[in-house]
Order: C-alpha cells, then structure tokens, then sequence
C-alpha cells in the first residue's frame, strides 16, 4: 500500500461548447501526462455510441459533452500529440470509441492494467482493485450502469465518471514509479504500444466466417455458404448499425450453412426467427443460390486444427509448466505466455511449418527470449 492516501476529488468542469473544448484541451496539451476515460452504450448499435469523455490534466478535470459539441479538433490534436502521454485502464473499447469517433488514437498511451500485471496484480485487474490495493481507498461504483446519452446527467452520475480520471493520476505515478525500479517498464510500454497497433487492425468482411461458432464442423459447400453469410451479416451490420446477432444470430447463420434452403419455409425450418426471415430471407436465399453456382476450387479451406497435433493439450500444458519453473521469478508466466499465445506458438511451430512471415507473438518483442527457450524445448523431445 502507497503511503500517501488519495487527496479528495478535484472539482470538475462540463465541457459542452466548442470554444470550452478548445481551451480544456490547449491547457492539457502542457502536460507531460492527462488520463482519460469514455463513457458509451452500446446495447444494440454495431459501433459504440459515445456519451461522455473524461479528461483530467492534473490541474483541471474537464466532463466533455460529445452530444453538445460540434468541432472535436483540438481534442484530436491533444490524442495525436505525442509529447503527452494519455493514461487510461482497460482501454480496448475505449481505443475502438475514438478510432470510430474520431479517426484517431491516443498516442503514446500507457494502460494501468497492463502496466500493473508486470508488478504481479494479475490479468484483466479493475480500477477498484487497483486503488484498494494501492491507496486502501473503495471506489463508488454505484453509477456504473447509467444511460450515458440520456440527458440531462444527474451529479452523482457525473461525479462517478469524474472519479475514473482523478483517482486514474495518481495511481498511474504510484504504479510508474514501482514499474521504472523494475526490469519490465519498457516491456510495458511495449505492450501498450501493441494494443495501439492491434486496435488500428481491421478484418475484411470476407474473414468474418472464422469467427462462427463451431466453424470446424463445416465443410465444402457449407464453408462456402457461410464465408458469404457471415459477409453480408458483417456489411450489413455496419451500414444499420446493429450489432452482428440483431441481424441474424451466429447459430442461426450456421445452421443455414449446414442445411441450405430453398424457400423462406426452409429458413423457418431451420430454426430462424421469423423476424429474421421477414426483413432478411429474401437476401439470405439469393446468398445461398450464388453459392450454389461457385467453383468448387473457390471453397474456403480452414487452416489445420491445434487438435490434429497429437498430444497438443499436454503440450501445451508442457510449454507453460516449463515457463513456470524456470522464468516465474521475474515476471508472471500468464503475461509472458497466456494459453492463447502458447497455442499460436504451437501452431506457428507444427502447423505453419515455422514461417518466419508468420512469427507468433512468444517470438516478437520482449518475450522473443522466451519464445526461443520454447523452441529449443521442443527440438530437444
């Protein structure tokens, strides 16, 4: 636990004019360090719909209003200056909010979460946790689970958005601070860059298939109709806004796939709601006749399976136990080696046939000495 407590909330200021935007953020932009925090819904919507941007400089903790404001460029430009770092925690959807908002990422950024899991705090560990650990402080999270586009924000609403970003600071220089004394601060800040560059990768619609469900069982024609079902969904999802499953949901796709159809009372069959046949059979019908007339060589082909490596699960348990007695000193094996990056390293060493195009993340950056650790173990069995 930190010796200092945690000094009481700074007051905060609503930002909900361009002029006041302006000025929040050419005084943010004079600092070596702002933390920032969003707040969006995104119940039915296929993109979040942002509702309130927290921004604290240290001195000034700005509530900006998205819904108010019309000219978001100096904001931009306070993201994309890369002489301030932005703080934020757990940040995956808040990175997808401003790619989707505004076209632009906070650069550099640091994540508390990922930085804390190089001291030991675990995987995927809340704000909460962090300051009871740090500052034995308890966190109100009682407005968690506001409407953020509704207007006009209670003050217990906003003053729990505004305790995201105040409290964010100074547990940011608590953990920096212990992180500089350790061996991983550049191999955080390794991974937060990654994050950044992970969240600017986008999949092509054509790829979509591959994150159904059960894809496995699929073969021949069945992949090839649900490469173009899963498709459609994905550009229709998009161009509605709706999330994928309020299109047509993932299992039903698939069953579509499996059996085929030739009528909307086939699709009923299935087990497709018939509200989804309604706004969609029609489309789903003239999807399954075009696949009916693609070129058997124009099937999609699945990558092989992890499973066909024999003995892959004691394997995999083989890698990490090895990481575990020999590195769990320095670092905890779930950062350097999850079970989803041990699988990838296998992959890349059985199935890919060790492509050095296809490097897997066990041999790129800071756990590169890892990974070729790894390597050797296996080439001696």
């Amino acid at each position: 636990m930190e010796n200092n407590k945690l000094h009481d909330m700074p007051s905060f200021v609503m930002v909900d004019t361009n002029e006041k935007l302006t000025t929040c953020c050419e005084k943010a932009q004079q600092k070596a360090v702002v933390t920032l925090d969003t707040e969006f819904v995104r119940t039915r919507t296929f993109y979040p719909q942002l509702g309130l941007i927290q921004l604290y400089d240290g001195e000034q903790l700005s509530l900006i209003d998205p819904l108010a404001i019309t000219d978001f460029s100096p904001f931009c430009a306070l993201l994309a200056n890369r002489n301030v770092i932005k703080v934020l925690h757990a940040c995956s959807e808040d990175l997808e909010v401003f790619k989707h908002q505004f076209n632009q990422l906070p650069e550099p950024m640091l994540d508390t979460q990922i930085m804390a899991q190089f001291l030991g705090a675990g995987v995927s560990v809340g704000l909460a946790t962090l300051l009871k650990e740090y500052f034995d402080f308890d966190m109100d999270k009682g407005a968690s689970r506001t409407d953020w586009l509704a207007r006009p924000l209670s003050n217990v609403q906003l003053t729990y958005a505004a305790g995201d970003v105040a409290y964010l600071l100074p547990l940011f220089e608590a953990i920096n601070t212990r992180l500089k004394a350790s061996p991983w601060f550049d191999a955080a800040w390794d991974d937060c860059q990654s994050l950044l560059v992970k969240s600017q990768k986008t999949i092509s619609s054509e790829k979509m298939y591959l994150k159904i469900p059960q894809i496995q069982k699929l073969a021949g024609i069945e992949l090839c109709r649900i490469q173009h079902l899963a498709a459609w969904r994905y550009e229709e999802a998009k161009k509605r806004d709706l999330a994928l499953n309020f299109v047509v949901k993932a299992e039903n796709l698939w069953k579509v796939a499996k059996n085929g159809a030739k009528s909307t009372f086939d699709l009923l069959e299935i087990g497709l709601h018939s509200h989804e046949v309604r706004i969609h059979g029609k489309k789903i019908l003239r999807i399954l006749e075009k696949c009916e007339k693609e070129p058997q060589e124009n099937y999609p082909i699945l990558e092989k399976n992890l499973y066909e490596i024999e003995g892959y699960k004691q394997l995999s348990k083989e890698l990490r136990d090895f990481l575990n007695k020999n590195f769990s000193e320095n670092v905890p094996v779930e950062l350097i080696a999850n079970k989803k990056r041990v699988d990838n390293f296998l992959k890349w060493y059985y199935l890919l046939e060790k492509d050095e195009t296809k490097l897997p993340t066990l041999l790129q950056g800071w756990r590169k000495p890892f990974g070729e650790q790894l390597v050797k173990y296996l080439e001696s069995k």
